[in-house]
């Protein structure tokens, strides 16, 4: 077989076994230095947007670029895997972002990494790699974006106009050369939707969110107090917000993941605010076992609720 050949049949073999693994799509690109990001990234750092997130100024070398993480890395392997609930909470509840309703996706997603990157070795041969679950620095959405996956939207999520955005992306980083993908075209068009609504007005111009003004920094990065100027725009959000995702028009074609440990504990959809309000820390465990709303522990779940009182 010649070395186009290989790369095409290592690339497809890929991409049939990702799919049977249950994500919803995979896209490959060429490993290397991330230029356009490059000064958007330290822009955003350098303007605080980052809040307390610290460990975001950290690695910036390693985040714009995959060989430093992975030696002679040559691919990028960009996934997708779909996390839209069929069923939702109460609307007059406190709300936890869809993402959070089930087992903690890192667990999820790093056993399914996990066994696309034995059955490469199995299949191909000596192939070296790491497996990565946002949980590192690497620019996902980039790197999903460069692989074909889908565009940054103006709420700088990632977009696709067949599904939305309510996915997770990881990524594989492999010492092995395979077909790339092209990116593809900017949708957002001159929508304004997320802009329009996000209550905190975090993102500040299309494409640039103030990390710092997040619901979702505030009711889960932010160990301080969550300041006061924001007390009636939180939309009820205690863990997490979904807004500029909800009111995105793409969205409207997200389908049900098929999933099962992204099931929510069936007591989670009926909870009432009342319910929220006295929810002990025995009961936060048992509903939150396996969850990442673990990561705001007890304490910080009645904080936040406290302050949307």
């Amino acid at each position: 077989m010649s070395k186009n050949e290989l790369k095409n049949k290592y690339t497809s073999l890929i991409k049939t076994e990702a799919k049977r693994l249950g994500f919803l799509s995979c896209g490959i690109s060429q490993a290397g230095f991330l230029e356009e990001e490059a000064p958007r990234l330290e822009n955003w750092l350098q303007n605080g947007m980052h809040g307390q997130m610290q460990y975001m100024e950290n690695h910036f070398d390693k985040r714009l670029d995959p060989t430093k993480l992975v030696d002679g890395a040559k691919s990028v392997v960009s996934l997708l895997l779909n996390y839209y609930p069929e069923n939702k909470q109460k609307s007059d509840a406190y709300k936890i972002s869809k993402y959070a309703y089930g087992k903690d996706y890192h667990f999820v997603i790093k056993d399914k990494l996990k066994s696309l990157m034995s059955f490469i070795q199995e299949e191909i041969g000596e192939v070296h790699g790491r497996a990565f679950v946002d949980s590192a620095p690497v620019l996902d959405k980039a790197w999903a974006a460069k692989s074909g996956l889908g565009w940054i939207g103006k709420h700088s999520n990632l977009l696709t106009q067949q599904v939305g955005s309510f996915y997770f992306i990881a990524e594989l980083i492999l010492d092995l050369e395979l077909d790339y993908d092209n990116p593809t075209t900017d949708h957002c068009g001159t929508c304004t939707a997320c802009i329009d609504a996000c209550p905190t007005d975090a993102i500040v111009q299309p494409y640039v969110v103030d990390g710092s003004k997040c619901i979702s920094y505030f009711t889960i990065e932010l160990k301080d107090a969550i300041p006061t100027e924001f007390k009636d725009k939180m939309d009820n959000w205690m863990f997490g917000c979904d807004i500029c995702q909800d009111v995105c028009p793409w969205n409207r074609f997200s389908k049900p993941h098929q999933e099962p440990l992204f099931q929510p504990h069936p007591e989670l959809l009926h909870m009432s605010k009342g319910d929220w309000e006295e929810i002990t820390e025995e009961v936060f465990r048992e509903l939150f076992r396996k969850s990442a709303v673990k990561r705001t522990k007890y304490e910080g779940l009645k904080r936040n609720i406290q302050f949307l009182k």
